[in-house]
Formats: structure tokens, sequence, C-alpha cells
């Protein structure tokens, strides 16, 4: 009987081991560094990030300068020119707030234009890894450049080149 038991599960691990899946690896950071159209998002989105700190900046710097000359300025303040003032001061730091969360918060400016510049170019991607990964017969195909639990890997399973060449981009 213990025979039979264990040609069964020999042949059950067989059986398995016929049907092994295929894996592949990606380095995202690599695809991306050799295209051109990424790196020309990143310098608009960089440029524009600048633009907007800056104003930001100037905003939050006058409320800066505004609270400095009320400082110098109380002795001689009435309390009613006081009030005024400092709700003055409050208000424009409100403003400057409000642009950087325009600009930079969760649904602001610089996130709508990394959308619009950088999500075409990763659907690109990944119809690419897509297509190498059915023509070659991969059940899974992971990131290296993201994963942290990969410490080595074969470069024989790496297809980053075949990616590439897929979006038309020879290395």
């Amino acid at each position: 009987m213990k025979k039979v038991l264990f040609v069964f599960i020999v042949m059950l691990f067989t059986t398995f081991a016929g049907y092994a899946q295929k894996y592949a690896l990606i380095d995202m950071e690599y695809i991306l560094k050799n295209i051109p159209a990424y790196d020309m998002a990143n310098e608009q989105l960089s440029q524009l990030s600048k633009k907007w700190q800056t104003e930001v900046e100037a905003q939050l710097n006058e409320t800066k300068t505004m609270y400095k000359k009320y400082q110098s300025d109380l002795a001689f303040l009435s309390e009613d020119q006081k009030v005024k003032r400092e709700e003055e001061i409050v208000a424009k730091e409100k403003e400057a707030m409000e642009l950087q969360r325009k600009y930079f918060g969760p649904e602001g400016e610089l996130f709508k234009k990394r959308e619009i510049l950088i999500t075409p170019i990763q659907d690109d991607i990944y119809n690419a890894v897509k297509a190498v990964s059915e023509e070659r017969g991969y059940a899974m195909v992971l990131d290296r450049a993201s994963s942290q639990n990969i410490i080595y890997a074969t470069p024989r399973i790496d297809i980053s080149n075949e990616v590439l060449a897929k979006l038309g981009i020879s290395k």
C-alpha cells in the first residue's frame, strides 16, 4: 500500500512538473532610461515644477515680508489696524497654501500633467511587455527595479531589451 501511495505521489509531481510556469524579468528603470519621450516628459515636469515652486515661494516671501513689517509697526498701530493687518497676513498665507495645493496637491496641476505625459508611455511599455510575454509564453513578468525581494536572477530571463525592441528602440 505504501508503494502504491508513493508511486501515485511521484506521478502527481511529475505531471505538475510538465506544466511548469515560465517567468521573466524586466528592469523598468533601464527601460525608461532608454525611452527619449520619457526623458522629455520628465524635463517638462521638472521645468513646470520649478516655475510653480518659484511662484509659491514668492507668495510665501511676500507673506513673511508683510509679517515683518507688521511686527516693526506693531507699537504704532491701533487695535483695529492690528486686527486688519493680521487678517491680511493670514489671508495672504492661505492664498499661498492654496496655490501650493493647486499645483502640488494630490489632484493638483503637476499630478494632472504627469498623467498626461507619463501614462501613455507606461501604457506603451505595458503593451510591449504583454506582447513579448504572450509571444514567448511567460506566465508572469516581474519588475526587477521595484522588487526588493529579488536578490539574484539570471540575465537570461531579463526581457528588457526585447521590450525596448518591441517599442521600436534598439539597444
